[in-house]
């Protein structure tokens, strides 16, 4: 289960006992830290905390803070300077050296438009959306805190703001839903100054594992701790079963030539060909080469294997377009040294992550540069009429 999820199911719980609670989003950062902007936990008035908004060195203190925001039933934002070193607050010498802004929201279950309420629509769905986060560097001033969600298409649920920050946000919400990354917009209107995250939320990653064997329930569990929505396809009915896989996974019983008929594919959807059976496997490379949203499709085992694969595939009048190839991965994973089954399904999502995010998986420390791009961080200044 996600950490989104984890927070809700907690909301949910406590909404039922009536027990306060507050929302903590991490809302901004500047310079380094373990968690960044969009990071969320959930405390209660006993204490309580589900999800982490960093590696531990600020709960302490967001747990008061967020104890103090639900005593007044107030929005507060609060700054962590983890650059001083002589900071009593969160403790000496970290060395993050990050300025990190967290935005607490007590929680009105009376409100169906609070905070978790609105993320508890994002949990029920699986697409794109931008959360909108409305908050203000001047934290004398009134926060509103998680007001929308917006979709692809612009259409959008929560607390409706005056037309002329609508039109606003609506913009950088389109921006967000495009690049696939969430910025920050710093604005005026009324001669007030608002800072705006716009999050871009991506639905988990869809882990399609071809055959089940002992192999694949390693990958499974794997790829469950990872938040990844796992599911397993094989003929056999004796190895593609619940008892041998986590409760979590979808289990699909079927032909190779019927495996996608219950699979809802999109850009989230990686494939892991590792039935170990050859013409299993071939019959479900000649489903995908149909699918163009697929981003990635690894196969287990040696590169002859591939090479074979391409040859009968060529021979049968299969085309297999340059595009295709770019997607495809065999032998499958990095190369880590691999050699169990679970160095090895550490190497094939260590692979996925680094497709989907479009990076290098190199060392960090061959890295000159940050790790987080400050470009990232800046905030847009957007010009409006008032």
């Amino acid at each position: 289960m996600r950490e989104l999820e984890f927070i809700i199911a907690q909301y949910e719980n406590l909404s039922s006992q009536g027990t306060g609670c507050v929302l903590a989003t991490v809302v901004h950062v500047e310079g380094s830290s373990y968690r960044r902007a969009g990071a969320r936990m959930l405390v209660d008035e006993f204490g309580n905390i589900t999800g982490a908004i960093s590696g531990g060195c600020l709960e302490g203190d967001a747990l008061r803070k967020a104890l103090h925001a639900l005593h007044q039933q107030k929005n507060k934002l609060i700054t962590y300077d983890t650059s001083d070193d002589d900071d009593a607050i969160i403790g000496a010498q970290l060395g993050c050296n990050g300025i990190i802004q967290v935005l607490f929201e007590p929680l009105d279950y009376g409100d169906v438009l609070n905070p978790c309420e609105l993320l508890k629509a994002i949990v029920a769905q699986k697409h794109a959306l931008t959360i909108i986060v409305q908050f203000n560097l001047d934290r004398s001033k009134d926060q509103a805190g998680t007001i929308l969600l917006i979709d692809k298409n612009l259409k959008y649920s929560g607390k409706k703001p005056e037309k002329e920050l609508l039109d606003l946000i609506l913009e950088q919400a389109q921006l967000t839903l495009q690049n696939k990354r969430s910025h920050f917009a710093e604005f005026t209107i009324h001669e007030e100054t608002q800072h705006l995250f716009i999050q871009n939320y991506q639905p988990p990653v869809k882990l399609i594992i071809v055959g089940a064997g002992n192999d694949a329930q390693i990958l499974a569990q794997q790829g469950e701790l990872l938040g990844w929505e796992v599911i397993v396809t094989d003929g056999r009915p004796t190895h593609a079963n619940k008892e041998r896989f986590t409760s979590s996974c979808q289990i699909i019983v079927t032909k190779p030539e019927q495996t996608l008929e219950n699979i809802e594919i999109d850009q989230r959807s990686c494939f892991v060909l590792m039935s170990h059976n050859y013409k299993y496997d071939l019959a479900v490379l000649k489903l995908l080469l149909a699918e163009d949203q697929i981003p990635y499709i690894g196969i287990l085992g040696p590169m002859k294997k591939y090479q074979r694969m391409q040859n009968d595939l060529n021979t049968e009048g299969f085309y297999i377009s340059e595009e295709f190839k770019k997607r495809m991965h065999a032998p499958i994973g990095l190369e880590i040294g691999a050699e169990t089954p679970a160095e090895i399904g550490l190497s094939i999502l260590a692979e996925i992550q680094s497709v989907l995010t479009h990076t290098s998986a190199r060392p960090l420390r061959e890295r000159s540069e940050p790790i987080h791009e400050k470009s990232e961080n800046r905030f847009k200044k957007i010009l409006t009429s008032s």
